[in-house]
């Protein structure tokens, strides 16, 4: 990890993979990531952690499914979302962005629990940058 600032800007420009998120730094034993997305990731849910993501350009859709049934929530640039623990989530951009999220350390990008992972979608704990 860096220990000179980073810029945001900079280290998105330094990759085109997309749903396959970069490890910026750490904060205690939380990776902050940014990954830039197109089209849907894939139906999963994280156990025992929560997901935040923050919008840093373009617009997000998270799909979500739970007790209330399912309903998905728009996030455009400059808006956060925290998708709670076990609640099973989908996300999606039509015309493509850029995300920031927050997760533990070791954390599945495609949860505890998911569908059938496609090759457009890297299963991975993130990748330094």
């Amino acid at each position: 990890m860096s220990d000179e600032p980073i810029d945001l800007a900079v280290a998105l420009a330094g990759f085109d993979q997309l749903w396959s998120p970069r490890i910026v730094t750490r904060v205690n034993d939380y990776d902050v990531r940014i990954a830039k997305v197109a089209g849907e990731h894939v139906w999963h849910v994280h156990d025992e952690t929560d997901e935040f993501f923050l919008v840093l350009d373009g617009e997000l859709r998270i799909a979500l499914r739970d007790g209330a049934g399912e309903r998905t929530v728009v996030l455009p640039r400059g808006a956060v979302y925290v998708v709670p623990r076990g609640v099973s989530h989908r996300p999606s951009s039509a015309g493509g962005a850029s995300i920031l999220m927050f997760e533990p350390s070791g954390t599945s990008s495609v949860g505890d629990r998911h569908d059938e992972v496609p090759d457009h979608v890297d299963a991975t704990t993130g990748h330094l940058l």
